[in-house]
């Protein structure tokens, strides 16, 4: 059972995330909470998988919501954003603090359940157009010098995987453009998660384009 934690200002619209999200047989949601101080308490407390949680909150927002989560050593719930603002400056925000998935609040119920179970699987939700955004987005920086990125330390089979990675492949594409098992494609990514001081895909994919590695002409 996949266990949510709704938080938002809004009432309405988490009774009707409520609505939608306990129709599914997988999915409870066990707690709801209206601003971000809230949310830090019932996440003590209820110890959820997933925290479908809006941007714009009273006394704490989101962004800083899950930064304060991803730096304490509980357990640590998955972070989907959902919020009516499209803004590049949220999504960005948004995947460094350490969220797995970032949906606008028209998004179909379908595809926000789907969504749910996608970032309690552990797997981070990117779509098409989130990756396209996050290239255009790092196209217009400056990379950082070669002594100075992070990066330095892997080998050169490891930036292979982060290159995959960062164009969209799962781990059986890049095992099977590598010539690798999925097990060693799994050790790989692990050591560039370590080395670069990440904690998961969506974090890779930022870094891979930032330093450079990735250039939009490289997206499959």
């Amino acid at each position: 059972m996949i266990r949510v934690l709704l938080a938002d200002d809004e009432q309405l619209l988490r009774e009707g995330l409520r609505v939608i999200l306990d129709l599914q047989s997988d999915i409870e949601v066990v707690a709801e909470a209206a601003d971000g101080i809230e949310t830090l308490a019932l996440v003590d407390e209820h110890h959820p998988d997933v925290v479908v949680m809006d941007i714009q909150m009273p006394r704490m927002d989101g962004l800083m919501v899950t930064e304060r989560l991803e730096k304490t050593p509980r357990p640590r719930a998955k972070i989907l954003i959902l919020t009516s603002f499209d803004l590049d400056e949220y999504l960005f925000r948004a995947l460094k603090a350490g969220a797995s998935g970032f949906l606008l609040k028209d998004v179909p119920r379908g595809q926000l359940v789907s969504a749910v179970r996608t970032v309690a699987a552990g797997d981070e939700l990117l779509s098409p157009d989130i990756t396209r955004r996050l290239v255009e987005e790092f196209v217009r920086r400056p990379r950082v010098t070669d002594e100075d990125s992070p990066i330095a330390g892997l080998t050169e089979r490891e930036r292979a995987v982060l290159r995959l990675v960062a164009e969209g492949k799962s781990n059986r594409e890049v095992a099977k453009l590598l010539f690798l098992g999925e097990a060693t494609v799994k050790t790989h990514l692990g050591n560039v998660f370590t080395k670069c001081d990440l904690r998961d895909r969506a974090q890779a994919v930022v870094l891979a384009y930032e330093t450079g590695l990735v250039t939009p002409g490289d997206t499959g």
